[in-house]
Parts: structure tokens; C-alpha cells; sequence
């Protein structure tokens, strides 16, 4: 293995402060997202339920596969929904064993809300950034997310195979 030179001092700090920012960007998205939820009398779980039925593929193990919750944590959510009157169930015409979900007219509404609220927060926030910045956001944003996503795969193969190493099961 080559052996990684010493980063500067200043460039560590740099980082420091880029990671900062990163978590200070994810806590001020979900917060905006909650609110965006609560303008509506969602949450931001149900939210995410709602505007997965509304692609009309879903499918709640898939969606709680996906979301790495349970099964049961989405049946509770789609109970909710459809208390409040924003989705309907049936049984699907293809195939009898399977439920079809769909956004009621009230479930419609709600939705056409949410993307105005939507809508108004990107015109107020990511419209006064030039072209340029945007595109350095995405370039930069890409490339971190799969830095990401690489090291957290490769640490969990590390940690399954530190583990195994030992005769313990990997968590």
C-alpha cells in the first residue's frame, strides 16, 4: 500500500470546514423539507409515501427496502394516509394477492401544494446562484456522493471481513 503524504495543516482545517458546511447543508434541507411536510399536515415520512404512490409504481416492501425501514413502519404510514382521506386501496386488477395505492382528489391537492411550495422555495433560494455555481454544485455534489458511497460499500465489505476474520458474524 503507498503510503499517503501528510496533508498540511491549513487543508485539514479546510476540510474540517467543508465537512461542517456539509452537515449544516443536510440539517437545514430536512428542516426545510419538515416544513414544507408540515404546510400541509404531513410529516416528512408521509410525505415521502405520498409522492411515491403518486409514480404509481409503488410497492411498500420495495419502498421500505429502498428507505431501510420496515415493513411495518410503512403500513403504519400508509394507514395514516389514508385516514386523512389522501389515498385510496384496492386490490390490483392484474394480480388479486397484490393492493393498488393511489392519491385520492383530497391526496392530489396536497401534492399540487407541496410542488408550489417547492417551486417558491427554488425560485427564492437556487434561482439568485448564476449557471456556473449551480453546475460547480453538481459537479462537486456528484463526485462527493460517490466518494461517499464507495468508502461506506468498502467499510462495510472491511468490517464483514474484519469480522469473519475473528469467526464472529458480520453485523
Amino acid at each position: 500500500m503507498v503510503q499517503q503524504p501528510a496533508p498540511e495543516a491549513g487543508r485539514v482545517t479546510e476540510i474540517h470546514s467543508a465537512i461542517d458546511c456539509l452537515g449544516r447543508l443536510s440539517e437545514a434541507f430536512s428542516e426545510r423539507r419538515a416544513q414544507l411536510a408540515q404546510g400541509v399536515g404531513l410529516t416528512d415520512q408521509q410525505w415521502g409515501v405520498l409522492e411515491e404512490i403518486s409514480t404509481e409504481h409503488f410497492m411498500p416492501s420495495m419502498f421500505a427496502r429502498r428507505r431501510e425501514s420496515s415493513a411495518a413502519a410503512v403500513s403504519k404510514i400508509l394507514r395514516q394516509l389514508n385516514d386523512k382521506g389522501l389515498i385510496s386501496v384496492g386490490v390490483s386488477e392484474s394480480d388479486g394477492r397484490q393492493r393498488k395505492y393511489e392519491l385520492t382528489a383530497r391526496g392530489k391537492q396536497v401534492m399540487a401544494a407541496l410542488r408550489r411550495s417547492r417551486e417558491r422555495a427554488i425560485r427564492d433560494v437556487w434561482l439568485p446562484f448564476d449557471a456556473e455555481q449551480v453546475r460547480q454544485f453538481i459537479n462537486f455534489s456528484t463526485l462527493l456522493v460517490a466518494r461517499l458511497e464507495a468508502y461506506a460499500r468498502e467499510s462495510r465489505a472491511g468490517i464483514g471481513k474484519e469480522s469473519n476474520r475473528h469467526g464472529q458474524n458480520a453485523v
